[in-house]
């Protein structure tokens, strides 16, 4: 059995991780720290994980050294001591956003200030199986991608593979609380978030670098915040390659995601389901993708939906984790989400 710890495991991410760790046949769980919660018991963070395990936190400044260690520290601060950790551990999963991007100048664009370790950028694989599990079976340094970006590049990788975009994509996305964080602040109060669908970034969210480092299509991005508590839905519209019909982007779509075990394409002519919903995704590491094409042909929209805190983060740790080892993609990862929910 791998032995693995959760760096940062007190936040809704690293109790993610913890619960599908828990139930994982192949790993036990070593550590899990916080600064907040050292000494006490993890299920004090996590309540959903009562008599799941009687494990403690413990302080960051304890870790040991493990077979895994999964960062879910906070953003900004994982960079300064990725020296440190690489020394804990052989194989580690990033989930912050610190090494996402490959280049520098990017992501200080992005994210508003200078990279501290440029020089380990390129040594990260994205965790992301579906378009890179060739490289994952070998690598032992992942960043898993953000969890509004996962959803989008697997709606729209496919297309833009078979050459069937034409220009850029203007990706609409939504989000549930939760993808905020523990520490989110005011704006997530109850009172303040109830009823609000806040855009809160109307221009260039940081994730839309990541969908064009992925699938090569330049991106425009909004998000807003919806009441949901989990849940992530990307609306992307793309003008099409002239000529193109629906058979052409199904074609696509099922060459791609034929044999994954994780992504379904949704997209039906009727019912209350025939486009990805989030709502049923919740506690899966499914992502649905799905599509409408426009009367005149010329225009599609892509949908992709999923759980944040799973198949947009923890899941995809997991699965990447998995497809490291050869164990099967699936592998404690089983939950079907629920409906109705």
């Amino acid at each position: 059995m791998l032995k693995v710890a959760v760096a940062g495991a007190s936040g809704y991410i690293g109790g993610e991780l913890l619960r599908l760790l828990l139930g994982h046949p192949e790993v036990e769980v070593a550590a899990a720290t916080s600064n907040r919660y050292a000494g006490r018991r993890v299920d004090t963070a996590h309540p959903n994980l009562r008599s799941v395990t009687d494990l403690t936190f413990i302080s960051p400044d304890d870790l040991g050294t493990y077979d895994v260690l999964f960062l879910a520290t906070p953003h900004g601060e994982t960079m300064d001591r990725m020296g440190e950790f690489l020394t804990m551990a052989p194989h580690v999963i990033d989930l912050t956003g610190d090494f996402r991007l490959k280049d520098p100048a990017q992501y200080a664009a992005y994210y508003g200030g200078r990279h501290s370790a440029p020089q380990l950028l390129d040594t990260f694989t994205a965790g992301l199986p579906e378009l890179y599990r060739k490289e994952l079976r070998e690598s032992d340094r992942v960043s898993v991608p953000g969890c509004m970006a996962t959803a989008a590049i697997l709606a729209l990788y496919p297309l833009a593979d078979a050459g069937l975009v034409s220009g850029e994509a203007a990706v609409d996305a939504r989000t549930g609380s939760s993808g905020s964080g523990i520490s989110a602040g005011t704006a997530n109060l109850h009172a303040e978030r109830s009823g609000a669908m806040r855009v809160f970034a109307p221009t260039r969210h940081r994730h839309e670098a990541e969908i064009t480092q992925a699938t090569g299509l330049p991106a425009r991005m909004n998000a807003t915040g919806i009441e949901a508590v989990r849940g992530v839905q990307v609306l992307a519209r793309v003008q099409l390659r002239e000529g193109t019909s629906e058979k052409d982007l199904r074609a696509a779509y099922r060459e791609h995601y034929a044999d994954e075990p994780f992504v379904r394409v949704v997209a039906q002519k009727r019912g209350l389901y025939r486009l990805p919903e989030p709502k049923i995704l919740t506690g899966s590491n499914f992502c649905d993708v799905g599509f409408a094409l426009a009367e005149d042909q010329r225009e599609a929209l892509v949908v992709g939906a999923l759980d944040n805190l799973v198949k947009g983060g923890a899941g995809n740790a997991v699965q990447s984790m998995n497809v490291r080892y050869g164990w099967p993609e699936r592998t404690g990862l089983t939950f079907t989400g629920l409906h109705p929910n």
